[in-house]
């Protein structure tokens, strides 16, 4: 047998191989050839070489678009250092800290900056995550392993993700310490290892608490084992981020770097009473917009939350509109923002520039990408992926933005300087989450925030933590 032949019988019976494996819905040889056709020009080599030897990223980047980037700001906050969250997903927490420390900068002219510990809330994230995942096993550990409250704890038992309702709470509870009583450590930085470990624990013990409520065990021995279980966390995350601080000594510099008067002696709590001056619960807003859900109606996600007897992710529904107008106000007052957005959207790392004309990956692969913000949302294409604090905007002469800026968290080598400059078309498609502070709020949106909010569940494809 030729090689020809051989190759033609070699074909002939990959059709049929495929016309006999082939059902109601599968591929079979006719429609085989129809996807096929068209697909051999020259250009399509061409294309196709081109594509296999770089980066799909470089060849369909749009040249028009790709000048230098206005970085003029006609509304900016004061600028402060850039930090760097590493290989961890903790962007709500250097988010959230963000706007604490500049919060603090603005009070306080005459000091110079706190920097925050983000590995002492990291800790007491984690344990309390551990538990809300334990706590939730127990209050459903009469329904099946197969529904879906209980699949979604043993899914997702833990992570260093999360939102702004997050560091509410945890600096509430737990107050807060400077960097340099509780400096980062490679297991805060790199979290990827020991979160495994913790969830395959947490797993096990979820089982374990199942077979006790099944077993009739008592309220008060569930609860006994539970908090055994916690201490086995706890000593996980000891010997990973350090043992979180009880007392420490203190003292703020003036602008010059001198000491001002001599050390005191604090407790996390009454350090966080000192540099934020308040409970953070109650003093802002969290918007969100989601265009397949009606505006002006709150929403609250069930077990979206990082304590058990924390708050739920509760947010306003807003028009983009109303969002960017509470966000210039607040600017305009020299205070920054938690938000968040699908930052891996058209994003130009080298320029640190989103744009909706950044890369024409349609033209590249002879195809469009029609869908809307609520197809997106819908189709799991788009959701809220990572916290920056929104920083600047720029407005036109009729007061409208332009463009906007956010702290990123990913060093102060990337993008702009550490920030992401962003087109007001991209902002608006892929921008969902803003923390506001209740005094930069209209009145009718403070009034309509106050509804019962409708509870949602949280494998809703918007509700991804921010990382």
């Amino acid at each position: 047998m030729n090689k020809r032949t051989w190759m033609a019988c070699g074909l002939l019976s990959l059709a049929l191989a495929a016309q006999a494996q082939t059902k109601g819905g599968g591929i079979d040889a006719q429609m085989m050839q129809k996807i096929t056709a068209g697909h051999s020009s020259s250009s399509n080599r061409a294309i196709s070489n081109a594509i296999a030897t770089n980066s799909i990223d470089d060849l369909a980047k749009n040249f028009k678009n790709a000048g230098a980037i206005d970085t003029r700001f006609s509304v900016e906050t004061p600028k402060q250092n850039i930090q760097n969250q590493k290989s961890s997903g903790r962007c709500w927490l250097f988010s959230g800290l963000n706007v604490l420390r500049s919060n603090f900068a603005r009070q306080h002219k005459d000091r110079m900056p706190v920097e925050f510990s983000h590995v002492y809330l990291s800790f007491h994230d984690q344990l309390e995550k551990s538990n809300l995942m334990l706590q939730g096993v127990i209050d459903n550990a009469n329904k099946p392993m197969e529904a879906p409250i209980v699949s979604f704890f043993f899914k997702n038992p833990i992570g260093d993700g999360g939102t702004f309702c997050g560091v509410s709470d945890l600096v509430d509870k737990y107050g807060l310490v400077p960097m340099e009583v509780m400096p980062e450590t490679y297991s805060a930085e790199n979290t990827s290892r020991m979160a495994r470990i913790i969830s395959s624990k947490l797993r096990e013990y979820g089982l374990e608490l199942r077979k006790m409520v099944a077993g009739k065990k008592s309220a008060s021995a569930i609860k006994a084992r539970k908090t055994e279980m916690l201490g086995d966390i706890y000593n996980i995350l000891v010997l990973s981020l350090g043992e979180p601080v009880k007392t420490f000594e203190y003292a703020f510099k003036d602008k010059d770097g001198k000491q001002i008067g001599k050390p005191k002696t604090y407790t996390p709590q009454s350090f966080r009473d000192e540099v934020v001056g308040r409970k953070l619960t109650g003093s802002f807003i969290m918007a969100m917009n989601d265009p397949r859900r009606e505006y002006y109606k709150t929403y609250e996600v069930e077990y979206d939350r990082h304590t058990y007897d924390g708050q739920n992710w509760k947010y306003i529904n807003l028009p983009m509109e109303d969002i960017a107008k509470m966000a210039i106000a607040s600017l305009k007052d020299s205070t920054k923002m938690y938000s968040s957005y699908d930052v891996g959207k058209q994003l130009d790392r080298k320029r640190g520039y989103l744009d909706l004309n950044n890369y024409d990956y349609g033209t590249l692969f002879g195809t469009s990408f029609p869908m809307n913000k609520a197809e997106r949302i819908s189709t799991f294409d788009s959701g809220s992926t990572h916290a920056m604090t929104l920083t600047a905007v720029d407005l036109d002469e009729n007061g409208q933005p332009k463009k906007w800026k956010v702290e990123n968290s990913w060093g102060p080598d990337n993008g702009h300087h550490g920030c992401l400059i962003m087109s007001n078309d991209w902002f608006n498609e892929y921008s969902f989450r803003l923390v506001v502070d209740k005094k930069y709020v209209p009145e009718n949106i403070l009034k309509a925030e106050q509804q019962k909010p409708i509870m949602l569940m949280p494998d809703d494809p918007l509700f991804q933590e921010d990382r």
